[in-house]
């Protein structure tokens, strides 16, 4: 997996890789990146999730 390489190792491969590419690598890390309008960032479907809720009402069990 990606973000078990080494940056050396990237950076064999491609030079210009930084070491900020860690930020984005792995399942977590890449959710959390997207951040536009409608990404997949835990803050962004929080408050998509509480707007619904709010606009649903209470939900009937």
């Amino acid at each position: 997996v990606l973000e078990e390489l080494s940056l050396q190792d990237m950076q064999a491969i491609e030079p210009g890789i930084t070491d900020a590419v860690f930020a984005v690598l792995g399942v977590e890390n890449s959710v959390a990146s997207r951040t536009s309008y409608g990404g997949t960032a835990p803050d962004n479907v929080r408050r998509q999730a509480e707007a619904w809720l709010e606009k649903l009402g209470p939900v009937e069990k």
